[in-house]
């Protein structure tokens, strides 16, 4: 068997469905054998990683997903054994799209890094990472080792929305992509330009939408991997080429998916193992904390179809572990501590938008000097986010706040569309460990709100510890709760506990997101010494 190494939002606003009702498939064993087994349990990642796009290359699997408006965008996502993943860098090193992604002038929230492709290409041991930006061209970035340095191979005219890239057997490039009407694009030899674009099918009216197309070649055929979002999967197959003319299938629909409260497995990617099985790894919207991703095994009928193994009619909660080789080493986990030495943020940070590079700082800690004179945190540079670990995770933060000026805002925040935050004040000479809510946006992202102060206690010293409690299962808005410490020791609760929306217009699900920013000039620093994201 062969395999190449291998949105627009209204849609999705309009199609999102509850995740109810069955679908059709093959049903795994059940019984004391089958629980014997060493299993998985799903979410085999309980973070926000969506529009996951998975492959392997040898005996590591690589796996990429959306970051909208957060930079470094397009993170990779390495793993020996499908189930354990580490962040191993980003494909997209900068946003730099406009100074939209920049915070100058304008905003990109919600912009950004949307589904994407990652593939291989064996012939030149190189990484290709492709995607559009805000529907008016294509950006091709490369890598020979996903750590990076990654650089911006070319720039195309078409934007290839919802994008999967195909390395075929014969090393030519192709790229399946559209909304509703799915396209296939070949690319010069050096994948610099588009030779040809030719659509090959149209999502009949009784499907509605298709899109978040993966792109492989199985067995001499050619299937294009899409999602009707929220709620289905289908595939086309093709026996006669790239070009098509395709035929579809339904993989699932209304699938009960793994996470209680949380919507239906879908918009991923296909993986064979060394040994020949298959996967497919989905995501499942999960809110308030995002779109986690899902693993289930796949068989194929005699004629070439996918299909999703179900436990008792549902994707299944734990499925027997993959059969690979022994991993080399441990993965790197996605949580714990960081005290930010060396010379670079580790991979799991992103920026809240891009940051101004002259105003922090890592190596004894991280320093954050204030890059923004302002009184919305939407508007503030160098916020630096971390995804929350579900289903419950707590930040803590020991900050260094001896450098802070008059007007300054620091703290610990659960940053998305409606968002909260504990920290520091500093007026007047005087510093306050204050909790925030009320800060607020619109469904086109604009602030409409900037924050009420609800609790306020009197610090002194240099030093203070934060820490913020968030429970992300979905099903219903959840509480967010703040407390701080001034020997990091005994914790004080500040303030009543937060809301954290459930709506999933935003995309991206609520982070920490640890900030420093000016109200009245810069000048202002704080030093962070300690990060760690603990569970239960």
């Amino acid at each position: 068997m062969d395999l190449s190494w291998s949105h627009h939002v209204l849609s999705r606003r309009r199609t999102l469905a509850a995740a109810t009702g069955l679908a059709a498939g093959a049903l795994l064993p059940t019984g004391p054998a089958f629980a014997a087994a060493a299993q998985y349990t799903n979410p085999v990642i309980w973070q926000d990683f969506a529009d996951i796009d998975v492959m392997r290359v040898g005996d590591t699997y690589y796996a990429s997903a959306s970051t909208m408006h957060y930079s470094p965008g397009a993170p990779v996502l390495r793993s020996y054994d499908l189930v354990n993943w580490e962040i191993a860098g980003h494909a997209v090193p900068a946003l730099d799209f406009g100074a939209k992604y920049d915070l100058n002038g304008a905003r990109g929230y919600v912009r950004g890094i949307w589904a994407s492709s990652l593939a291989y290409r064996p012939s030149n041991r190189t990484f290709y990472w492709l995607g559009q930006i805000d529907f008016a061209r294509t950006y091709l970035y490369t890598a020979t080792a996903v750590e990076g340095p990654w650089s911006r191979l070319t720039t195309i005219s078409t934007p290839y929305y919802d994008a999967g890239l195909l390395v075929d057997t014969d090393d030519t490039l192709y790229v399946a992509y559209g909304n509703t009407t799915i396209s296939v694009a070949q690319l010069s030899r050096d994948g610099r330009t588009q030779v040809r674009t030719q659509e090959v099918f149209r999502t009949p009216s009784s499907v509605g939408t298709l899109e978040g197309a993966r792109f492989y070649k199985i067995n001499g055929q050619y299937y294009i991997f899409l999602t009707r979002p929220a709620n289905g999967q289908y595939i086309l197959k093709s026996s006669n080429g790239p070009f098509g003319p395709y035929t579809m299938r339904q993989v699932l629909l209304d699938l009960r998916g793994p996470i209680p409260g949380g919507g239906v497995p879908h918009q991923g990617g296909l993986v064979r193992t060394q040994s020949g099985a298959w996967y497919y790894m989905a995501f499942v919207d999960a809110y308030p904390g995002g779109r986690m991703p899902a693993l289930a095994p796949v068989t194929w009928t005699a004629d070439g179809w996918p299909v999703v193994q179900l436990v008792d009619g549902a994707w299944g909660t734990t499925y027997p572990l993959p059969a690979v080789p022994t991993p080399p080493r441990q993965v790197t986990p996605m949580t714990g501590v960081d005290t930010f030495d060396g010379t670079s943020l580790r991979p799991r940070w992103e920026w809240n938008h891009n940051p101004d590079n002259t105003r922090w700082s890592v190596g004894n800690g991280l320093t954050l000097r204030t890059a923004t004179v302002t009184h919305d945190l939407y508007w503030a540079r160098n916020t630096l986010t971390h995804r929350i670990q579900g289903p419950t995770s707590t930040a803590t933060v020991q900050l260094d706040h001896s450098a802070m000026r008059d007007g300054d805002r620091a703290g610990l925040a659960l940053l998305r569309d409606s968002s909260a935050w504990i920290g520091l004040k500093r007026d007047g000479g005087a510093t306050r460990v204050v909790t925030v809510t009320g800060l607020t946006m619109d469904g086109n992202w604009n602030t409409t709100g900037t924050g009420t102060e609800v609790a306020s206690a009197p610090v002194s010293g240099g030093r203070v510890w934060l820490r913020a409690n968030a429970d992300i299962r979905p099903g219903a808005p959840r509480p967010g709760t703040f407390s701080y410490s001034t020997d990091g020791i005994t914790f004080t609760r500040l303030g009543p506990a937060f809301s954290m929306g459930n709506d999933w217009r935003f995309f991206m699900g609520y982070r920490f997101a640890l900030f420093n920013h000016a109200t009245q000039a810069l000048g202002g620093a704080v030093r962070v010494t300690r990060f760690e994201v603990s569970t239960p």
